[in-house]
């Protein structure tokens, strides 16, 4: 459920609402939707960890009255030494552990630069000041949520055993129930020393060393130099124009194709009446084209096998919404999986809108 709140500064919407808070408050301070962003994306990594975190990736659609939006993409590599070589000898590429094919995070990068695009929209608030609330938060404790709890005692045999999760996590090796409170005083203490050190020294700073260190310790592929050498990319979003609006999406490696085809494919099927059994059965069967497509063609940036736009193109999406049969469903084999991601949205007192997600890895 998402949480919504305005002000006369403008409008902020997340799934928690102390980070909708967080973000409210800063557009209060005089802070633009940029900046409400960053302070609800940090407080939102700690009052929901089960869905996202500063380890993870983040992606943005920055728009200004009158302009197309910008796109920032903070998702980081997989780890120079993640070779076939590095894993010869082992029969899969493991999902946990050391040897994990973990990818740099991204998150705190993209916050930097969402940061220095917004830079020039007037005088910017203290970085400390966009990091209060999520310390606050950390350092004194918040209310588990009923997700949390489920997802932490579901996944309990899997993770109980990892080092610092039991620490961090659990009561002992007890799961905390919902309402509890969960304090995380080093992240506390992580986010504060972005406040006062910079976003950039999670990379190349007073806490990288130690996060390089720790992971070569343990034998992980990714080091201090793959965090060094990251940078968020600022991309060209994809673009679907549809009757009544453009709507934009991060291109690969994201999702943001398929959900493009999705509404494409959809409203040429000139369903008139929502919530009956044509809109649902229509919605499922354009996903199905645009989950084929995205297993298809959605890879590494480096490795597209073609413009992922054209798939945008009318002609397109024309064929393929020919292809759904209102009265019969196609054949659809792949497992479902769970996601682990948040959306959030701002808009200040200028107009100025983000749209923004981050995720646990």
């Amino acid at each position: 459920m998402l949480h919504a709140l305005t002000c006369r500064g403008g409008l902020v919407t997340a799934p928690h609402h102390l980070a909708a808070q967080a973000g409210a408050a800063v557009l209060r301070d005089g802070g633009n939707a940029v900046e409400a962003m960053v302070a609800a994306a940090a407080t939102i990594a700690v009052v929901y960890p089960h869905m996202n975190a500063i380890g993870g990736d983040g992606f943005w659609l920055i728009r200004e009255p009158g302009a197309d939006p910008v796109a920032i993409a903070a998702c980081g590599p997989a780890a120079q030494l993640a070779s076939r070589n590095f894993y010869q000898g082992l029969p899969s590429i493991p999902e946990r552990g050391p040897l994990a094919a973990l990818t740099v995070a991204g998150t705190i990068d993209g916050w930097r630069t969402a940061l220095d695009l917004a830079s020039t929209w007037g005088r910017p608030l203290p970085l400390p000041r966009l990091m209060a609330d999520a310390v606050r938060h950390a350092r004194d404790g918040f209310a588990v949520t009923t997700g949390q709890r489920g997802l932490v005692r579901g996944k309990f045999e899997e993770l109980a055993r990892l080092p610092g999760f039991a620490d961090t996590y659990l009561d002992g090796s007890r799961v905390l129930e919902a309402g509890e409170r969960l304090r995380l005083p080093r992240l506390a203490t992580t986010l504060e020393t972005l406040g006062q050190r910079g976003l950039r020294d999670f990379y190349e700073g007073e806490l990288a060393a130690p996060i390089g260190a720790e992971l070569e310790r343990i034998g992980s592929p990714l080091r201090a130099d793959d965090l060094a050498a990251y940078r968020a990319a600022v991309v060209t979003p994809l673009v679907l124009q549809m009757r009544a609006a453009r709507v934009f999406n991060l291109p690969p490696p994201t999702q943001g194709l398929a959900t493009l085809m999705i509404l494409g494919q959809f409203e040429r099927l000139g369903i008139a009446t929502a919530e009956g059994f044509e809109h649902v059965h229509g919605l499922v069967e354009a996903t199905k084209h645009a989950f084929r497509a995205r297993d298809r063609v959605v890879t590494d940036p480096g490795r597209l096998p073609g413009d992922p736009q054209a798939l945008l193109a009318p002609g397109h999406l024309d064929a393929l919404a020919r292809q759904i049969d209102l009265g019969r469903a196609q054949p659809w084999p792949d497992p479902a999986a769970q996601g682990d991601t948040v959306w959030m949205g701002a808009i200040d007192r200028e107009g100025r809108a983000v749209s923004f997600i981050q995720s646990v890895y």
